[in-house]
């Protein structure tokens, strides 16, 4: 089957090391596994290419327009040539990334009668408006609703995103949308050889990864460990580990000094703080290798706020590791308490030292959850999986598509 992937965000690179990119990337991984053929459509290509995708084709038009009114005229007009490629190579699906101003997907399937995936991973125009510039609202509202209303399958990663698009579409798409939240490439990470924990290692390293931004909680995580840290006299000491970059990167350095200035810490070295800067999707399960518990500490937020489907947690659980994370959002749904890792409140700085002291101490507890983790993320969250229930509804007519095809039929459903 040829699958037109469409990604017209400019703010993701196809080939990058934010979640974003994993995500585009995984997907294509997934469709290519099924023996699907695959081209992308975007409007950022980027260049951190992973060795298994080189051969990938990728279409790119890139949007130059710095100013935000005609940053979005010139997404939409991006989006309408990407579709105009995509029609002229031709496609038995087309899948996009929802981006706003874009309606590409709806031109390929009313030109190609294409069957169309719609990803919906974010309410976009909430976030837009609060964290960012929107310019034409109006536009980026109409255009939406065209988007989702052309989809035979709207995926959306949460529940909250799935009511966020029915309310926009005015339940016209309630049929068609799913709920598929987010996964893991579980033959990449995998767990660490040894993968159970060993008595005494020379540091306790705890680690997070992720982009650093405000909602992801990293401030709290390095006042809680350093709390912790100080708050045992223990000689074994504790090494955090911060893998990523984004805006929050000064001032989190700043604040590391902070803790390692005080009084706490000015005698022998029982904290090192470690901040990696921007790691490469190839290079994640090295740098997991290095933990021993891993984190998502994420703040306090309105349930507006609360839609995301956080990869980072399903890295941690492929790779073996014991996870602690705020119990918010979707995470409660993917954490298992105390059996698939710990659930803290969202925001405790106490509640997550606390988690993070007993499983430096209870060895027998981290091999449990990392071993329980591991198992639940191949069995629910493989990106296969994932795939295969975004697709379910369109099986009849995908095996239809592959009827005269060379191809093995079961290929289409696998």
């Amino acid at each position: 089957m040829r699958v037109a992937y469409i990604c017209a965000d400019p703010g993701i690179p196809v080939f990058g090391s934010k979640g974003a990119s994993v995500h585009i990337q995984e997907i294509v991984r997934a469709f290519r596994k099924r023996g699907d053929e695959v081209t992308v459509y975007c409007a950022r290509r980027g260049d951190v290419i992973p060795a298994d995708l080189t051969d990938l084709t990728v279409v790119d038009i890139a949007v130059r327009a710095p100013e935000v009114a005609s940053r979005e005229i010139a997404i939409a007009a991006t989006a309408e040539l990407l579709a105009a490629m995509a029609i002229a190579d031709g496609c038995d699906l087309v899948y996009e990334r929802y981006a706003l101003f874009s309606t590409a997907a709806a031109l390929v399937k009313q030109a190609t009668g294409a069957p169309f995936v719609l990803e919906v991973n974010a309410p976009l125009i909430d976030e837009q408006r609060e964290h960012r510039s929107l310019y034409d609202a109006h536009g980026a509202t109409a255009a939406t609703r065209v988007i989702i209303d052309a989809a035979d399958v709207v995926a959306c990663v949460s529940e909250a995103v799935a009511g966020w698009v029915t309310e926009l579409s005015v339940g016209t798409a309630a049929p068609r949308t799913l709920v598929v939240a987010n996964g893991v490439n579980t033959a990449r990470i995998r767990p660490a050889a040894p993968a159970t924990p060993t008595p005494r290692s020379p540091e306790f390293t705890v680690g997070f990864v992720g982009t650093l931004k405000p909602w992801h909680g990293v401030d709290v995580f390095l006042r809680a460990a350093a709390a912790a840290a100080s708050a045992r006299p223990d000689p074994q000491p504790w090494r955090l580990i911060v893998a990523g970059a984004g805006p929050q990167l000064d001032a989190l350095r700043s604040l590391a000094a902070e803790l390692l200035g005080a009084p706490a810490h000015t005698g022998p070295q029982t904290l090192h703080i470690e901040f990696t800067g921007t790691v490469a999707p190839d290079q994640i399960p090295a740098v997991l290798a290095r933990f021993d518990v891993a984190v998502a500490p994420y703040p306090q937020a309105d349930a507006a706020d609360q839609y995301f489907s956080p990869l980072k947690v399903y890295e941690y659980l492929a790779a073996g590791l014991p996870v602690v994370a705020s119990a918010i959002g979707q995470i409660p749904e993917i954490i298992d308490h105390r059996r698939t890792g710990l659930l803290v409140p969202a925001g405790d700085e106490h509640a997550l030292s606390a988690a993070m002291l007993e499983l430096q101490d209870d060895l027998d507890l981290r091999r449990r959850l990392g071993a329980a983790g591991r198992a639940a993320a191949v069995a629910d969250h493989d990106w296969t999986a994932v795939l295969t229930r975004t697709l379910e509804p369109l099986a009849q007519r995908l095996f239809a598509l592959h009827a005269a095809s060379p191809a093995p039929r079961e290929a289409v459903l696998r």
